[in-house]
């Protein structure tokens, strides 16, 4: 079945994209969430205009996405950890606590969307990302620090 995205839908397009997927998914899953819409004959002569429509929302969504990095990237998070001998922690800082964290500076995203660059096993100065768009990522600093 042929589809075009209304939505960006990761591993399968962006926007405005024309896919080729099987009957089930597209009637079961994409169509019901609102994620595309049928490209049969009778909505080809509309496909045009659909994607002129998609290409405004595409630049919008970039717009915002680029509004909401610039906010992100001026924040940096406080963690407190238990610390243990050689200043390591005790656990690990999660993309849960950060989502939490970023969600009390008024940021909100999706603990998925956020990535560590590297394990945080010591007090310190860490950097994170969050994948706010497909073509935009925001880093943040995560400050690791034992409690007083």
């Amino acid at each position: 079945m042929r589809l075009i995205l209304s939505q960006n839908v990761e591993n399968l397009g962006r926007i405005g994209d024309l896919v080729k997927v099987k009957n089930g998914y597209a009637r079961n899953f994409l169509i019901p969430r609102g994620l595309g819409v049928v490209a049969n004959e009778g909505n080809q002569a509309a496909l045009n205009h659909q994607i002129r429509l998609l290409e405004k929302k595409k630049a919008l969504l970039l717009g915002e996405a680029k509004k909401q990095a610039g906010l992100i990237e001026k924040i940096s998070v406080t963690v407190t950890k238990q610390v243990g001998e050689d200043e390591k922690i005790f656990g690990s800082v999660t993309t849960a606590e950060l989502e939490e964290l970023l969600a009390q500076e008024g940021v909100k995203v999706s603990k998925k969307d956020i990535k560590l660059t590297e394990e945080i096993k010591k007090v310190g100065v860490y950097a994170a990302e969050v994948r706010v768009h497909p073509e935009v990522v925001a880093k943040f600093k995560v400050w690791v620090v034992a409690p007083q």
